[in-house]
Formats: structure tokens, sequence, C-alpha cells
């Protein structure tokens, strides 16, 4: 057994230990699903800007990045977008809902019958989504250390289980900040490697870039790009302005803490592609012969290993451990993230207000534990199930995915917080309508597109994937789908009795700002967060700092060096301000 091996196992302890310190911290179904709302800014922002990334980001996307040149980055500034809106609209307007589950609002807002179609729309695109991420990291996995994608898929659903369950939505989103800090690091160093190596940033787009650096390859009609350019960011911004993934932002302490919590997911967005593409593009003009890779097992899915190519042939021994785990990393913050939220869904809108009969909240704390494993089961055997897909990459088949089986359901959650004066059974109705867009776009080939639009050349593999899992579903869902939601307008008619009371309760609610007092108890919690995720990176810092010890070239041995520092310096920043909140603590119980 290697040292990365070695390395992955340590950091899969390190994360049930993390899990495990936060057992206490999960007296109430509040806190096990949203840390009781009392979490800061900068814990929130972690785990909004990490369920945008997983293992796919640095596997199918940078495979992806080899053809497509540029226009990849596309997606994650298209995701910094929809995070600036955030903090202009609905992080507060999210929080403001004073809910624990997200679809507890689509209760208030539309009533019993579209909780309960939500909910179940919700839940399997969500499993789904979970599947792929954690087959992405599999195949990466297997190409590292040669075990079959089964077992990652178990061991990594397994950890990510126990975090979850023991720790709950504390474990979660502590987990994401360290996880993001580790991401960050890696990824930067990384790219520090390749500009050195390469001896700038120009010569590794020379290299590395298709002939056609923006588009990149596969393209015989531009306006199919541009729409599909379009339709990106129309899809993003749906994708991250929604009541369904309000749970990002329902768990920070106040109005103010989730708006700053989005400003830091939309800075990190906006950053991270200019350092994680770079060593992707390294490989592709430096090792263009995937031939060459040693990684022939993976078969068609050989680019998806684009970015362990790079750190196995460029970066210092131990490089790949680290990498790996900051791979796992980005996986497990997004699928916790969805289990969390999965379990948070079903007890919060069906257990508990329908079958529950002892409704005393350990009682349901018991029963989110029970929701928690379950779901934690479905995501690891709709992994391996997953691993079995062959007619789309990984990265256009997590794109089919999001637009055609998710998408219908974020169109009336997000246009509700504009749109008063619609019917309890728009948001049902809409959904179901989305479906049948969704089954016909599905069910459409290239030569059906191709007589359609009378092209004169077929589609090649890349115009017809990117125009199904995107363009058609985008401009298919905004028109008709929204489209019908707007219609439901001319069947309003003025709710009475306890419905006319939900909803003005909802709509008041998302309009009153949360302020929360300074108090001896909010001072406690802000000064535990500080000080407790400080010393967990502080233990990072030197677990960093012990891999000097691998024999390793005197840079390799500083790039490690580098990263304990860095690491560290966040670390004491944060116990710093423990101390200052330390001083605020004693200065309010004079």
């Amino acid at each position: 057994m290697n040292i990365d091996i070695y390395i992955v196992l340590g950091y899969f302890v390190f994360l049930m230990v993390v899990g495990w310190m936060f057992r206490s911290a999960t007296s109430s179904t509040s806190e096990y699903f949203r840390g009781g709302g009392k979490m800061l800014w900068w814990m929130v922002g972690s785990t909004a800007f990490l369920q945008a990334l997983s293992a796919m980001t640095f596997t199918g996307v940078m495979g992806k990045a080899l053809d497509v040149g540029v226009s990849i980055v596309v997606i994650f500034f298209a995701n910094a977008l929809g995070y600036l809106c955030n903090y202009l609209f609905f992080a507060a307007k999210a929080r403001q809902m004073r809910v624990i589950s997200p679809i507890q609002g689509i209760r208030l807002r539309f009533g019993r019958v579209s909780e309960q179609v939500v909910t179940w729309a919700t839940v399997p695109s969500s499993v789904l989504q979970a599947s792929l991420w954690l087959n992405a990291l599999a195949i990466f996995a297997s190409a590292v250390f040669n075990i079959p994608i089964e077992t990652t898929i178990i061991a990594a659903g397994g950890v990510v289980l126990f975090m979850s369950l023991v720790g709950g939505s504390w474990a979660v989103v502590a987990s994401d900040f360290i996880q993001m800090i580790i991401i960050t690091v890696v990824t930067f160093i990384a790219t520090i490697v390749a500009i050195t190596k390469a001896g700038g940033v120009t010569p590794i787009l020379e290299a590395g870039l298709p002939d056609r650096g923006f588009v990149g390859d596969g393209y015989s009609y531009g306006y199919l790009f541009v729409g599909w350019f379009i339709c990106i960011f129309i899809k993003q911004f749906f994708s991250t302005n929604n009541m369904i993934d309000s749970y990002r932002y329902i768990a920070a302490k106040d109005t103010k803490n989730a708006r700053k919590a989005a400003v830091l997911a939309c800075c990190l967005m906006a950053f991270g592609p200019f350092i994680w593409f770079l060593p992707a593009w390294y490989v592709g003009g430096h090792y263009p012969d995937m031939s060459t890779w040693g990684l022939d097992v993976l078969g068609k899915d050989i680019a998806n290993a684009t970015y362990f190519v790079f750190v196995r042939n460029e970066m210092p021994v131990g490089m790949v451990g680290l990498m790996m785990s900051a791979m796992f990393a980005a996986t497990m913050s997004s699928m916790d993230s969805a289990l969390n939220r999965n379990a948070g869904i079903f007890i919060k809108n069906v257990y508990e207000p329908y079958f529950a009969k002892d409704k005393s909240d350990r009682s349901i704390l018991m029963a989110s534990k029970v929701a928690t494993v379950f779901f934690g089961l479905m995501i690891i055997v709709a992994g391996l199930f997953m691993s079995k897909l062959k007619d789309f990459g990984l990265f256009d088949a997590l794109m089919m995915v999001s637009t055609l089986v998710a998408f219908p359901v974020l169109i009336p959650s997000l246009l509700c917080f504009f749109i008063k004066k619609t019917p309890d059974w728009a948001c049902w109705a809409t959904i179901a309508v989305g479906a049948c867009v969704s089954a016909v776009i599905a069910s459409t080939s290239a030569p059906m597109i191709e007589s359609l639009f009378n092209l004169a050349e077929p589609l090649s593999k890349r115009e017809f994937a990117e125009m199904k899992s995107i363009t058609m579903g985008v401009t298919g869902h905004i028109i008709i789908t929204g489209g019908f939601f707007l219609l439901t307008q001319l069947f309003y008619k003025e709710p009475q009795g306890q419905r006319a009371e939900e909803i003005n309760e909802f709509f008041n609610n998302v309009s009153t700002p949360i302020v929360v007092e300074e108090t001896v108890q909010s001072f406690q919690a802000d000064r535990q967060q500080y000080v407790l995720l400080g010393r967990v990176l502080l233990a990072t810092s030197v677990a960093l700092l012990i891999l000097t010890l691998i024999p390793n070239p005197l840079w390799g041995r500083m790039l490690f060096v580098v990263m304990s520092l860095m690491v560290g310096f966040i670390a004491w920043l944060l116990l710093r301000a423990g101390k200052l909140k330390d001083a605020e603590l004693k200065a309010c119980t004079v």
C-alpha cells in the first residue's frame, strides 16, 4: 500500500472524527437539519460553494475541457452570477422563510398537494445527481489506485453516511468549510506548478487549447453554440436561485450572514476557474497522446483522468493522495448536503405531519437518523447502478439530469417569490407540464433535430449532446413550462380561511429581515464555531507539515510547507476571531 492510499485513508478517518465532534450538537431536528439556524456566514458560504462542485469538476469537466476549450468555464461563471443574485435577493428571502426544510416553504406558499408533489419530484432527482457525483469519483479512484469502481462508491458513501448520521448539519457544514480550504489550497498549488513548469499562462493556453480556443472542437453551427452559451446562464440562474436549494441559507444565523455567505460563494466561484483548468490544459499540451497515460482500463472515459495525470507526472510524491482527498472532499461535500436535505424533506414534509404517532422532538430526531441511513444507502445503490451508464459521458449525463429531471421543479419554486396571484395547483400542474416537456425532449434523436432545423450537415456528437441536455431542455421549460405557470394567473381566486393566512404568513416572513440580538448565548455559539473550526484547521496544518517527511526534492517538500502555512494562517484567523468573541462575551457579562 503506497503513501497516497494512507493519506486518503487518513482523510477518511479525519472526516469521521469531525462528525463525531459534533455529535452533541444534534439535540433537535432543527439542529440536525439546519444547525438551529445559528451558523456564521463563512460556514454557510462554503457549503453553498461546494454544492456546485464535486469530483465531476475534476474528472468529467476536466476531460471535457480538452475538447471544448475555454467555453467550459462558462458554467462556473454562470454559477458565480447566480450566487451574486443570491446576495442581491434570494439568500435573504430563503433565510427569512423561517423553516427547517425548504419544502415547508412550498407548503405555506402552495398548500399540501404541491408540497407532496415537490417532495417526490425533488428527492429522486437529488439521488440521481448524488449518484453521478459518486460515479465520477469512483472512475477517478479506479484510475489512481487500481481499485474497483464499486469499492470506491461504497467506501465514500459509507463515510458520508457516518458523518451525516452522527453529526447532522453541523458536521456537514463544518466539514464543507474544511474541505473548501483543502480544495482551494491543493488546486492553487497545482496551478502554480503548472505555470512555473510551462513558463507562464500563455504557453499553457497556446499548447493545450483546441484549435478554436473558446468554442473548442465539435461545433459546425455557431448559432447552436450561442444558444448553448445563453441557456447555460439561464439554467445556472435557476439552479442557484430557488426555494428548493434554500437549504444553503436557512442554516444561517440571520439575514446578514445569509447574504454574506452568498458573497463568499460568488467570489470563490468566480476565482476558481482561473486556477482549476490550467493543469488540464497543461496536460493537453504536454501529454496529448492519451495512449501513453497508462490508463487504458478507463476506455472511453480516459480523458476524465486528465487532472490525475498532471498531479502524478508533475507534482511531488504524496500529492496524488492529497489531490484524491480533495476530490473526495468535493464529492462528499455535495453528497452530504444532498443526504441531509433529503432526510430533512422526508421527515418534515412526509413523516412528521402524516405518519408520526409520537411527535416529540426526541422521537422525530430518531426517525431523522433512520431516514438519513435510508437515503444514504439509496444514494450508494443508485451510484452502483449509474456506474453502468453508457449512453452519455459523465458531464453530459449530469447536465441531462439537472435539466430534464430537476429543472421543472425549479420554475415554480423561483417564480413564486415574484408572482403572488397564482392558484395552489399552479405548482404541481407546472411540474406535470414540465415532466411532459422533458419526456418529449428526452425522446428526440439527432435526425429529428436535423430535420426540424433543416440542417445541411449532420450534428456532431457534441452538438447533439449539448443541444439535447441544455439548449432544448432550458428553452422548452422556459417557454412552455414557465409560460404555463404564468398563465395560471388567469385562474386565480382569492384564497380564504387558513390558506389565506398561510400565504400571508409566507410573504410576510420572506419580506421581514431576521436580526439576531447579541446575547451571551449567541456570543458563545459564534465563539464555538471559530474556535472549533480553527483547532481542526490547525491540526490539518500540522498534518500537511508532516508530509514534508516524504522523500521528495527540496522544491517538493517546500510545497507541503507552503500548503501547511496557508491552512495554518486561516486557522490563526479563526482562533483570533474566537478570542475577540471571548472579549465581547466578557464585556457582555460585566
